[in-house]
Formats: structure tokens, C-alpha cells, sequence
């Protein structure tokens, strides 16, 4: 098992929030071995709530290597979830719904060198020289229709299925996953987050939180401010700082 040099503090949170019966997100944080992850299951309470906790004790399971070979053990695992889901799990007595799934957002740190992987619309920013950049890209029919330039963002937005995911863990037979590599500078601070905690706040409040000198303080400061408001959804994150 990689070790990592404790330079990195993190802490994880994850609330019900105020609608859901039930919370389908998972978190995973582990400075000691530079691997965090939030996952987002969907698929009714108990489908969801299984799949995002299989895909956090998948990925926590042990993974020896540099940087590359522990990149490619993650996506292995993750490939082998996604057909898991869309086989195994979906065929049973015990379980007729048809859908299981999960997004995820993975960050693997290794020395200077940092990898995000992700699939649906749990996201990834990074916080450097006091500016917020979000690294990952939703995975979502709005997004899409962005991107294809098919309608202008404000039409996309009123589309009656613009949150639909056109990407996850459980999906389909074919898990594309996507992943962006960078170099880590002093002073950067990562956050990964499901939609619950992104889609309640503004950018400014999400820049002025990271901001702030500890990971508990951040994820302190977000979540007050979403459970502020109507919170329908459940919101989890990840905060990682040197």
C-alpha cells in the first residue's frame, strides 16, 4: 500500500439534508494514502445508498504503485462496478428496479502530481493563488447541450430533463470515465462535492470558504449555509489542503 507524506489535511461531512429520508452519498478520505472520493447513488434509497457505498469500500481496499499504476487499479475497480450494477445487481428477486448507480469524483495525490477521475455530476474544484476553478466537467444532458451549442446555457437550463445524467457508475454496459491530470502547487486546497452542496451555494460563497485556513472550517461554513436554506438534497464533501 502507497503511503503518502502527511502534508495533506482533509475532512469529509455528509448530511441527510432536509427533504431525503434516507442519505445516498458516500465519502472517502484518506490523507495517509492520497485518496479521497464522493459518491452520489441513485436509483430509489436503497439502490442508491448501496452503490455509492460499495464504489467508497471498492476504492478504499488497499493499491499498491506510483502514481499511473494506482490510476489504473481505480478505474479497473470502478469498470468492474459499473458491470457489476448493470448485471449482477439489477437481475435479482430481491431487487427488481432496474436502476443502480452512483456518479463519483475520485482525487489520487502523489508527491507534485494529482489525478481526477469522475463520471455524472459530482465535482472537483481547485482553489489556487486565491481563485476557484472547477476541474471536472458535469456529466449531464445540460452540460451537453451546452457544449454541442445546440441551445444558448439559459434555454438548456429550462429543459425539463437538464439534470439527467449522461454518465455513472451503473449507467449502462459501457462506463466512460474521465480524468484530468495537473501538477500540485504550495497552497492549493481541493474540494470534491456532490451536487447537493454544489448547487446551494454561489461561487463567491464556495471561494470565501476555501479561503479559509482548515478543511473543518470550510466544510463547516458550507454546509451552514446550505442547511440555511431549503437543502433537498443530500450534500457531502471533501476538503483537501496542504
Amino acid at each position: 500500500m502507497t503511503a503518502v507524506a502527511t502534508r495533506w489535511r482533509s475532512a469529509a461531512r455528509s448530511d441527510t439534508g432536509k427533504v431525503r429520508k434516507r442519505n445516498e452519498d458516500s465519502v472517502l478520505d484518506l490523507p495517509e494514502r492520497g485518496l479521497w472520493v464522493v459518491a452520489d447513488g441513485m436509483g430509489g434509497h436503497q439502490n442508491g445508498a448501496l452503490a455509492s457505498r460499495l464504489i467508497v469500500e471498492t476504492l478504499a481496499e488497499p493499491s499498491d504503485g506510483n502514481l499511473q499504476e494506482r490510476l489504473d487499479e481505480l478505474r479497473r475497480r470502478l469498470h468492474e462496478l459499473n458491470r457489476l450494477f448493470d448485471q449482477e445487481l439489477t437481475v435479482t428477486a430481491e431487487n427488481p428496479d432496474p436502476v443502480i448507480g452512483s456518479t463519483v469524483v475520485a482525487l489520487l495525490i502523489d508527491d507534485n502530481r494529482a489525478v481526477c477521475v469522475w463520471a455524472g455530476d459530482s465535482r472537483c474544484y481547485l482553489w489556487r493563488n486565491s481563485r476557484l476553478y472547477q476541474l471536472t466537467r458535469d456529466h449531464t444532458l445540460l452540460q451537453q447541450l451546452i457544449d454541442e451549442q445546440k441551445v444558448s446555457p439559459q434555454e438548456a437550463a429550462r429543459h425539463p430533463s437538464a439534470h439527467a445524467l449522461t454518465r455513472a457508475i451503473g449507467a449502462g454496459e459501457e462506463l466512460k470515465l474521465e480524468l484530468l491530470e495537473l501538477d500540485v502547487l504550495p497552497g492549493d486546497a481541493f474540494m470534491l462535492c456532490s451536487d447537493g452542496l454544489w448547487a446551494g451555494v454561489s461561487a463567491d460563497e464556495l471561494s470565501a470558504a476555501l479561503n479559509l485556513p482548515s478543511p473543518q472550517l470550510t466544510l463547516r461554513r458550507l454546509f451552514d449555509q446550505v442547511l440555511d436554506g431549503p437543502a433537498r438534497d443530500n450534500l457531502s464533501a471533501v476538503v483537501i489542503r496542504q
